[in-house]
């Protein structure tokens, strides 16, 4: 018997604060996005639009980010916690999670911990091992968001600031960087079981310089070639900030290849 879950807008509460959630409901295979550091929900609507209403659409923003709650806690464990809250309280099984930036990363973590939970994952232009951070690095990203403050309200009328510090925007940068280090991340590639795959941005960003990202692209390589559940689904013109926006077909097109039922022994003879 299919089950059609109900549509729901609203809150879901999780640990000190409530998360603003929206399932579009339906039958169809549930896929979740995870946003990046700063931004809401509101940047997956291509992609939610391009895939259609075969599939059930779970957005939310996290903590203090969109119309979410403040909290005491903005840590990485605690937006992996958010994830289990909102799959609970929709009662979502085996969703596909598609994250960028940020959301990459939430999205591998979680996959590489509840592989028997998850049907596959779909990083956007994250979740990518590289080390750069040192004490002079941390001082800077602190000095860099303390004169980026001034421009937060404008930033999260355009979904792309929190209703935080610029300390505390600072320390989920600083965070995120040291997962990204190799002796953190290689761990967790090796333990993705589930199919997982990639949409590559091109070039540089605001912020990053085009050689020394496609060099931390590159640095995927050897992750592909230790472990098969991980590939590249496409690598597009659009750099990081944009890829939601201008190659939102790339990325449901990976999320159609992780729905696809495996091929049977009799269709591959």
């Amino acid at each position: 018997m299919t089950i059609k879950h109900p549509a729901f807008t609203g809150m879901v509460p999780v640990d000190d604060t409530a998360l603003a959630v929206t399932d579009t409901g339906g039958p169809g295979r549930p896929v979740v996005y995870l946003n990046g550091s700063y931004a809401d929900q509101s940047h997956w609507r291509p992609v939610i639009a391009d895939l259609g209403s075969g599939y059930r659409h779970l957005t939310y923003d996290e903590r203090a980010r969109g119309k979410s709650k403040r909290s005491a806690d903005y840590s990485f464990e605690a937006c992996l916690r958010d994830i289990d809250a909102v799959l609970k309280a929709r009662d979502v099984e085996r969703p596909i999670l598609v994250g960028w930036s940020y959301g990459a990363m939430l999205a591998i973590h979680w996959a590489a911990r509840n592989p028997e939970r998850v049907l596959g994952a779909v990083s956007v232009d994250g979740a990518l091992p590289h080390e750069w951070l040192d004490d002079a690095a941390r001082e800077h990203l602190r000095k860099l968001f303390r004169r980026l403050s001034p421009l937060f309200p404008i930033g999260r009328r355009l979904g792309l600031a929190a209703r935080m510090s610029a300390a505390q925007h600072a320390e989920i940068n600083i965070e995120i960087n040291e997962l990204y280090a190799p002796s953190a991340l290689d761990p967790v590639f090796d333990r993705v079981t589930v199919p997982t795959r990639y949409v590559l941005a091109t070039g540089g960003n605001l912020g990053g310089d085009p050689k020394l990202m496609e060099q931390i692209r590159a640095n995927l390589d050897p992750v592909l070639a230790r472990n098969p559940n991980i590939r590249i689904s496409a690598k597009v013109a659009s750099n990081h900030s944009k890829i939601l926006r201008k190659d939102f077909r790339a990325i449901a097109d990976a999320v159609r290849e992780l729905a696809a039922p495996a091929p049977t022994r009799s269709s591959q003879s």
